[in-house]
């Protein structure tokens, strides 16, 4: 199906790779496509829900039919459209959704039973028999469901992530994207221009006309050797700018590999953000069906996909082609295959006063109502005023018009709006701050108004970045007008299809309307239309204008569905490029990792950090045993524990007190240099996100304390209350968590043992309770905070990390020489429960200040985040579940945390429940087990009797509500 002398393709490189297993031959520059349909191969693909017999629709990545799977084991790859894989020797490509094979697929049974199976039939059959949905529904949907499907193996594919910025971005590269380029570079911008083809130059590769009195296609490579040579343009072919985001932010899949058949090592694809301070939209428009009786048959393209086969593959898509048209554009296809010596059976014109065959016969009003053949397209009839005729063909080229790809501009929830002249909808400036169009996604389908428009908002927007403007010169080119009369769906009996991947006809569509799903949206979800991979790309505009004839609404004020991210799918390997492996939970590791490991303490995860469990003693042969031994060491004598987990952000400038009384519940513009204080911090809904300590080291200099979990959290809090609340504030702010090794040094002997190590004078006068300042230790600088953890008197000692190792190690032998020594999370855990001091086990997304006991830290003297929505009615008073502490007091001695609380002789159900434990330890303080727990009004409890029981570990205790501080509730040690 080779057309001598015609297509951009290195026939002196032929290229082999198998589809199904059979050897296919093509040349380097064709797609798995081209190829295929240069060797005759029509069937490609089943439909999703029908299994019915697909073909190649399209040209680039509207296709909706001809989804493949490349490779095989850990490198397959489903769902790639054959459109846009570039063949490479040794290349494997599989059809999918079928069983057993293609040709024989068994499962296309269900298009026998497609009366049963219309919109929404899955929402009224799969109701009864109840017990039949997780027997039998379910399994049987699940394995059905999908069109391609994983190997289940580990994916040892290399993905990459990067960032670019620029001054000006150019997504896409057709006439007006190559002329918009090159004008903003020419006048001196940083430009990036960025196309989804491998090669760039849009739809002037695969059209036949002049451009400056060349061939468009040799006019569009000398403009990119001409951007090529440019220090201030980068070009990015095969890169899909997949989403447009906040402040001129756009995300891109660049695919680097997948058309190698030797990778050598790179990476397959990478995920880009793009940060562009101006940006022009030249995405081009995608030609629509008509939907007609069978229209899904092989062999039925679109005609510009039939004119870029033919003018840049060099393939004929059929021996015999018919054009069925409402526009000129299928006129430019007759000619094209014409010119070329393909067989033009006839252009079958909807309207009557189209444009006069030169050289092929025109039949004008006609209408094709119906497709004959099974696995490839035989024969189509048409209707006129006279009647029904059947014509042999076994390539039909559709033209329905052109909708202008507006999807990016949609992406900030912006609505195009609809225009008469073009029968389509077309974006709206402003729509995404930044952003313009040009070109076809513009709504100026000739290529001398695409070229103007794109030097003109090249212009635009280099002027509006300060450089000067240049008087572009516009080569001539086509410049003939857009004639079309619209026509969505040819009536008739029979099921005329419009999205092709789904499986969705006009009749689904009409009985959505029928039964008042009459919304666009409605609509949409009730018969899957563009829910498929393609995102409905060449079906919406039909369902809508179909939705609109059924509703007896106009298209504008039927409206659209809401385009989302991304444009074309993307892995999910890309956009987590760097996860895989270790890389999805990264071990970090503290300075004392080393000296924790040597002495034998398990490690475990905190967040991605790893801290020790305990330090076992040789005699001890339970984790219990070590850990009593830790609390009663920091109670009596002294222990050590690293806390450099801890979140720590260093915050400056002289609005940082402003910013802190915004974030925190309590005020820090008060604080004094030299002090610490304890914070509070609510989301935006009222609810506590986390707690911590926060030092003023400086009058404008101040450091901030997080748990371990909430740090990324927080410093992404405070970053967008920064930009997006509060941007006037002159601060800056930097998370400094690896920067610091911090240990805690708990106990009554900690000072005594601190005094060999510091330089200076530790006492209450220095170092008062709540105090800080910087310190020498070894004649390294440092920082010590006098606040506790564990409710003894208790320091932080930071140092810069790389000393943190021999601190560390010093820190633990002057422990051991006083008694004490290192102590794990597991003691570390019982200390706090035993003040009743809260972690993000009380502190979980649910629960606010009143119900932990902290509601008179919300300043009533100013406002902070979350304030308001903390005093909605619901969120405080009697029944909200309160803070306390538990013991047990009935024969069985044992708390679990996560356990469920009654009232002693209540039936223990959900209707029952008063409340839940969080955490829970082995106190050797008290000889029991001690809890913490939310109880409804449990703060006026105190004293009462409650059953915990826990379902799951069959275990029930009597237990005795208590305040929640159990140890030292004047806080005499913490102070001393």
């Amino acid at each position: 199906m080779r057309v001598a002398g015609k297509g951009c393709v290195d026939r002196s490189k032929p290229v082999s790779f198998t589809f199904d297993g059979r050897r296919v031959q093509g040349f380097a520059g064709d797609t798995v496509a081209s190829a295929l349909l240069a060797n005759d191969i029509k069937l490609v693909a089943r439909s999703f829900k029908y299994h019915r017999p697909r073909g190649v629709m399209g040209a680039g990545s509207e296709e909706a039919n001809a989804l493949v799977t490349v490779g095989r084991g850990a490198h397959q790859e489903p769902n790639v459209r054959a459109t846009m894989q570039e063949i490479y020797d040794g290349l494997e490509v599989r059809s999918q959704n079928r069983w057993p094979s293609l040709d024989v697929d068994l499962l296309a049974v269900n298009d026998l039973a497609a009366p049963f199976l219309g919109a929404g039939f899955y929402y009224k059959t799969f109701m009864w028999p109840k017990a039949f949905w997780e027997r039998v529904y379910e399994p049987v949907i699940r394995r059905s469901a999908g069109l391609g499907s994983l190997s289940r193996e580990h994916n040892a594919d290399l993905y990459e992530k990067a960032f670019a910025f620029c001054d000006v971005l150019v997504i896409g590269a057709g006439p007006a994207g190559l002329m918009a380029a090159l004008t903003a570079a020419r006048a001196g911008a940083d430009v990036l221009l960025a196309d989804e083809d491998s090669t760039l130059g849009g739809r002037l590769n695969g059209e036949c006309e002049d451009i400056d009195g060349i061939a468009a296609a040799e006019w569009a490579a000398d403009m990119v050797a001409e951007l090529a040579s440019l220090p201030n343009v980068r070009l990015m072919p095969r890169t899909t700018v997949t989403g447009a985001y906040d402040h001129g932010t756009y995300g891109a899949l660049e695919r680097i590999s997948h058309h190698l058949s030797d990778a050598s090592g790179r990476p397959l694809e990478c995920f880009w953000r793009i940060v562009a301070k101006r940006t022009i939209l030249c995405a081009g428009a995608i030609e629509r069906p008509i939907a007609f009786r069978n229209n899904d048959r092989p062999g039925i393209m679109s005609a510009a996909a039939v004119r870029t086969y033919v003018n840049r593959y060099g393939v004929a898509p059929g021996r015999a082609v018919t054009v069925f048209t409402n526009n000129d554009d299928g006129h430019r296809t007759a000619r094209d295959l014409k010119a070329c010596g393909v067989h033009v059976t006839a252009v079958l014109d909807s309207r009557n006063d189209g444009p006069s065959g030169q050289g092929y016969p025109v039949i004008y009003g006609a209408e094709v109502c119906d497709a004959g053949g099974r696995k490839a397209l035989e024969s189509v009839t048409y209707r006129t005023v006279s009647g029904e005729e059947k014509l042999g063909t076994d390539c039909l080229a559709v033209s329905g018009g052109w909708n202008p790809a507006v999807h990016l501009t949609c992406h900030m929830n912006g609505r195009p709006e609809w225009r008469d002249d073009i029968q389509s909808f077309g974006p709206v400036e402003g729509m995404v701050p930044g952003l313009t169009t040009a070109g076809a996604c513009n709504g100026t389908f000739s290529t001398l108004g695409a070229l103007q428009e794109g030097a003109d908002k090249a212009n635009d927007a280099v002027q509006a970045l300060g450089f000067k403007s240049i008087d572009a010169e516009v080569p001539a080119a086509e410049d003939a007008p857009y004639n079309m009369a619209p026509l969505w769906a040819v009536a008739g009996r029979g099921r005329a299809w419009l999205d092709f991947q789904n499986d969705v006809t006009v009749k689904d569509v009409k009985q959505a309307a029928k039964e008042n799903f009459r919304s666009v949206e409605h609509m949409k979800r009730y018969t899957t239309q563009g829910m498929a991979p393609d995102q409905g790309k060449t079906s919406s505009m039909g369902a809508l204008a179909v939705l609109a004839d059924a509703t007896g609404r106009g298209i504008p004020e039927t409206g659209t569905t809401t385009f989302r991210p991304p444009f074309v799918p993307v892995s999910i390997a890309a956009l987590g490029a760097g996860a895989q492996g270790i890389g999805f939970a990264p071990e970090r590791l503290t300075t004392s990792h080393e000296a924790s490991v040597t002495n034998g303490a398990p490690m475990i995860e905190a967040g991605l950090w790893y801290r020790p469990s305990y330090y076992p003693k040789a005699d001890e042969t339970k984790w219990r045993q070590s850990c009593d031994r830790e609390v009663q060491m920091v109670r009596n004598a002294v222990g050590v524990c690293d806390v450099s987990t801890l979140g720590k952000i260093d915050i400056q400038g002289p609005d940082a007190a402003v910013l802190l009384d915004f974030v925190y519940t309590n005020t820090f513009s008060t604080l004094k240099v030299g002090k610490v204080r304890y914070g509070l911090m609510l989301r935006e809904d009222g609810t506590v996100m986390d707690d911590g300590t926060t030092a003023r080291l400086g009058e404008d200099h101040f450091v901030m304390t997080t748990t371990t979990a909430a740090a990324g959290p927080v410093m992404r809090h405070l970053e967008y209350v920064h930009q997006c609340l509060r941007p006037e504030l002159d601060v800056s702010m930097v998370s400094v968590t690896e920067q610091w090794a911090q240990f805690a040094v708990a106990g009554p002997e900690s000072r005594e043992m601190l005094a060999g190590i510091v330089g200076e004078e530790i006492d209450t006068e220095t170092f008062p309770f709540m105090g800080c300042g910087e310190i020498t230790v070894g004649g390294v600088r440092g920082r010590l905070f006098r606040i506790s953890f564990s409710g003894e008197h208790a320091y932080e000692i930071a140092v810069p990390a790389r000393y943190g190792k021999s601190l560390y190690q010093a820190l633990v032998q002057r422990a051991e020489a006083l008694g004490g020594g290192a102590y794990g999370m597991e003691a570390l855990n019982v200390l706090r429960i035993e003040k009743g001091f809260i972690t993000h086990s009380e502190i979980h997304g649910r629960t606010t200040a009143f119900d932990i006991g902290l509601e008179r830290m919300v300043s009533a003297k100013k406002d902070c985040i979350g304030k308001t929505m903390s005093e909605r009615p619901g969120l405080y008073g009697d029944e909200r579940e309160q803070l306390v502490g538990l013991k047990p007091v009935g024969p069985v001695k044992q708390l679990t945390a996560g356990a469920h609380l009654f009232e002693v002789d209540a039936e223990p159900v959900r209707e029952n429940e008063q409340g839940y434990t969080t955490s829970v330890g082995f106190s050797p303080t008290f000889e029991s087990f001690l809890g913490l727990a939310f109880l409804r009004n449990g703060r006026a409890r105190h004293g009462e009797q409650v059953m915990m029981v826990d379902h799951l570990r069959g275990v029930t205790t009597r237990c005795e509500v208590c305040d929640p501080v159990f140890f030292d509730s004047d806080g005499g040690r913490m102070r001393g």
